[in-house]
């Protein structure tokens, strides 16, 4: 059965973003970026991927999920296929059209996922957010990977959103920390 995974970024105090959406108070290392586009190109989104110079076959995921809003930032761009190196599924209950022949809109993100997982395959998912659909599909997720910053954020938006009061136990199964105080630690579902 293939696996979700929740990748992201995470402040000390467990926010994923400011109160207005701001996620440039995160600090950076050249190891710190070495290591994510070498072991996780596949969350980098396409054109990121083109500028990188990364032209990888997938290594983690072959599929990604992600909210309306995070999508948003990437049509405020004028991207309508951020990630066009994986199949891509947009969760909104207000969205009904796609702008992207590549881009599924899709209304019940907990039955897509779960149809998503028992196709086969040796590649997982992605769920890139944000936090509203974290907190949808929080029973789904089989793997947290975790870059938590070593910076206070004080407000902002937490991990999960909406979801209810029911503890999970994980197994940490693999940590780093790198010199910018950033670390990394990857959670499996028991």
């Amino acid at each position: 059965m293939r696996k979700l995974t929740y990748y992201i970024a995470v402040s000390i105090d467990g926010f994923i973003e400011g109160p207005n959406r701001e996620t440039d108070f995160y600090p950076l290392s050249e190891e710190f970026a070495a290591h994510m586009t070498s072991e996780y190109a596949d969350c980098l989104p396409t054109h990121v991927r083109e500028q990188f110079g990364i032209d990888a076959p997938n290594k983690h995921f072959d599929t990604v999920i992600q909210g309306r809003t995070s999508y948003e930032l990437a049509l405020r761009e004028g991207i309508t296929s951020p990630y066009a190196h994986m199949r891509q599924y947009v969760a909104s209950t207000t969205m009904s059209e796609s702008p992207d022949p590549a881009v599924e809109i899709v209304g019940d993100p907990v039955a897509t996922v779960r149809e998503l997982k028992g196709e086969d395959g040796d590649l997982g998912i992605y769920l890139i957010g944000g936090a509203k659909l974290a907190g949808a599909l929080i029973d789904e997720i089989d793997e947290l990977v975790i870059k938590r910053y070593a910076v206070l954020a004080g407000a902002g938006t937490p991990m999960f959103l909406g979801a209810k009061f029911n503890p999970a136990e994980f197994a940490l199964t693999d940590h780093r920390v790198f010199d910018n105080g950033t670390a990394v630690a990857t959670h499996r579902r028991k």
